[in-house]
């Protein structure tokens, strides 16, 4: 039984999207990601077979014990007293099972760490909805949980991305090192629903203050993961149309990837980026170089505590780099709203 602790919240769940661990877990996670959803059987065979090319087992849990160990390291050297628990939106650890552990544990109060940078319907809202739903299938004893900000513009995701991307720079020869092209990439969405959120703007601010530490002027920002049919309208442009344009300019035989639209290499970072990304600068003779994202960096899990901290502090300052500014704590009832996704693949794996 967990014992009060006299703080405003009594424990952090991070909440993230889920994946397979295994080739017998592939479809049963893809029904659970596309429920209620119109797609055609042979669509989402075809997105399992880029989980068999890594033997059916994503990254994203891996990654996630990872970052949850490194930052129960992080509240136990310097506090708060926090439990930290984790729980996903479409694999296990579902949340309702987690909602029921943390209540079980009498867990009352949570903040919640979402695995999204940025506002958006798939990367904010529907989370808050699905921990809605899961607090009703536990009940009244559910604990109550409360989201962090939005980190997008916070030194401590900013920094390390641009440390990453000096790093892979260096791994270029010197003297064709000013003329690599630096593209930063994000996870497409319908056009319909970037109308009714911050998306775009904070997506075009994170890259252009991770450029700038790094010492570059231009911050390109190209889509990837597509997902819905020609028909209905996506951001753009689209990544591997980007690199063929490129190519066909002739003016870099470098091409350096920064996947600012995501906190860890998982599946739409190894499958999109490291293997799809790849063979299409390979065809076209150019060198593709793909930027490590933040994972368990130290900055970022420091970040994570020093968002807890501000918001169990009210009056602490409230850090945030750029001309945006810090993020809402508590979104609007009318926030990020829907949209009718016509034909979906799949989601942002965040």
């Amino acid at each position: 039984m967990h014992a009060p602790s006299g703080l405003p919240f009594d424990a952090v769940l991070v909440v993230s999207f889920g994946g397979p661990e295994g080739p017998d877990e592939i479809l049963p996670f893809l029904k659970n990601v596309l429920r209620g959803r119109n797609v055609p059987p042979q669509r989402m065979l075809e997105v399992a077979e880029h989980y068999q090319l890594f033997r059916g087992v994503s990254p994203i849990n891996q990654q996630n014990r990872a970052l949850v160990a490194a930052l129960r390291r992080e509240l136990a050297a310097g506090g708060p007293n926090l439990s930290v628990y984790w729980g996903n939106r479409n694999w296990h650890p579902l949340l309702s099972d987690v909602l029921a552990q943390m209540s079980r544990d009498g867990i009352q109060r949570a903040i919640a760490f979402f695995t999204s940078a940025y506002s958006s319907y798939s990367g904010c809202r529907q989370y808050r909805e699905n921990i809605a739903e899961a607090q009703q299938q536990v009940g009244p004893a559910a604990p109550t949980v409360e989201k962090l900000r939005a980190f997008f513009n916070h030194p401590g995701f900013i920094e390390p991305m641009a440390e990453n991307l000096q790093c892979t720079l260096e791994k270029i020869a010197a003297e064709r090192r000013s003329l690599a092209h630096i593209v930063f990439t994000a996870h497409s969405i319908p056009r319909s629903m970037a109308e009714g959120c911050q998306y775009e703007s904070q997506l075009r601010e994170a890259a252009r203050l991770v450029a700038e530490r790094a010492g570059r002027s231009e911050a390109i920002l190209v889509y990837q993961s597509r997902s819905g049919p020609s028909t209905q309208a996506w951001l753009e442009p689209d990544i591997g149309n980007y690199l063929r344009q490129l190519a066909a300019n002739g003016e870099t035989r470098d091409v350096v990837i920064v996947p600012i639209g995501f906190i860890s290499d998982h599946m739409e970072v190894v499958y999109d980026l490291d293997t799809e990304a790849r063979q299409i600068c390979d065809n076209l003779g150019l060198n593709l170089l793909r930027v490590p994202t933040v994972g368990t960096h130290p900055k970022f899990i420091r970040m994570i505590r020093d968002l807890i901290v501000e918001r169990m502090n009210p009056g602490v300052e409230r850090i945030a780099l750029g001309s945006l500014g810090p993020c809402h704590d508590l979104c609007p009832a009318d926030c990020c709203q829907p949209t009718l996704l016509t034909n979906p693949t799949r989601q942002p794996e965040k």
